[in-house]
């Protein structure tokens, strides 16, 4: 079926339905399932924020690891902001925060849109003169060759009046849309966002922060304990190509792509955080230190011993017992020898 949503044209196949329907199950049972996990919540909102930030500002240049961003955001009160890339981390961290906290009163207007990105770049010296107000300057993505060449991947929205007006087109549908299904409406958000590009720099960083703004406010309270960024970057090939190929078909394009890329990264990240939650009715109960250590080991692919103990605060003894445990329980596995040893999810 043919469908109109905004200015673009939508092919709404079996799969979209599908999709769309086994998003909507889960996140109909999330109320229960939040009363039950409680305490473990908050672990996996602190993985997420950090796998979050790290990797959305990876995606856009930063060199930081996840425990280069940990240690950064575990000293934010004594740490010199001085390098780019600490910036950036820092930024984007206050805004994620803010938007997880704060997103039932931030409503999506042009000028709370530009306080977020004011905000983001708030650590960033070199971007006082553009930070919190549209583009001045052409901002036409390019590809970089090995050669030193640049070819342009897509032209965005003209500065000036154009863009003036695409962003208030783009937020006066946003805010009065009805008909058309909540995830639909935040993915074509999103898309529009990044291809009208409204600002100088920290489009691709603020689209990712209106991702989950606008999924927290269509009542998909779960994005906050998973990293729709980290789906992101270890899809990035994928995440420029579904971009792009629609985009060479402004104005009027066809978003299917686009959608269906979009949903498929949130089946991904719902999947993930079932399993996190050990929600599967095969999986054995943990006690709350069990499930502190199986989460770290999901988020941390190869993880030593050394790395839990010193993460999670626990005692090394303590942590030694957990994992022996969570192998017998067909959980974890372990690889490699002596002080060479990691630990896995199986299967």
């Amino acid at each position: 079926m043919n469908a109109k949503v905004y200015n673009f044209s939508l092919h709404l196949s079996w799969k979209i339905l599908s999709v769309i329907s086994r998003i909507d199950r889960f996140d109909a049972s999330w109320a229960s399932i939040e009363r039950i996990e409680g305490s473990n919540l908050r672990q996996l909102r602190h993985i997420a924020t950090i796998q979050s930030v790290g990797a959305s500002t990876r995606i856009e240049g930063s060199k930081m690891t996840d425990e280069e961003v940990a240690d950064l955001l575990n000293n934010i009160g004594i740490s010199k902001i001085e390098d780019r890339d600490s910036q950036e981390v820092i930024g984007y961290f206050n805004v994620l925060d803010t938007i997880v906290d704060s997103h039932e009163a931030i409503v999506v207007s042009e000028n709370n849109i530009k306080n977020l990105h004011n905000q983001l770049l708030k650590y960033s010296s070199k971007d006082i003169w553009h930070r919190g107000d549209y583009k001045q300057h052409i901002n036409a993505v390019e590809a970089s060759f090995p050669d030193g060449s640049k070819k342009i991947i897509f032209k965005t929205t003209d500065p000036g009046f154009a863009t003036e007006d695409a962003m208030r087109r783009m937020i006066d549908w946003y805010s009065m849309e009805s008909e058309v299904h909540p995830l639909i409406i935040c993915a074509a958000f999103v898309y529009e966002f990044v291809s009208i590009h409204p600002f100088q720099d920290g489009n691709g960083r603020l689209s990712r922060l209106l991702t989950t703004l606008t999924l927290l406010q269509k009542g998909y309270k779960w994005i906050q304990y998973v990293s729709f960024e980290h789906e992101i970057e270890n899809r990035k090939k994928e995440y420029y190509i579904s971009l792009r190929s629609c985009q060479a078909q402004r104005p009027n394009e066809n978003i299917t792509g686009w959608i269906e890329f979009f949903l498929e990264s949130l089946v991904n990240v719902q999947s993930k955080l079932e399993q996190k939650l050990a929600l599967s009715e095969q999986q054995t109960p943990l006690s709350g230190k069990e499930k502190m250590v199986y989460i770290y080991i999901v988020n941390h692919v190869d993880c030593k011993s050394g790395d839990i103990v010193s993460q999670l605060n626990i005692s090394k003894p303590t942590v030694k017992r957990i994992l022996s445990e969570l192998i017998d329980k067909q959980l974890i596995v372990k690889k490699g020898r002596g002080a060479g040893i990691t630990y896995t999810v199986s299967g």
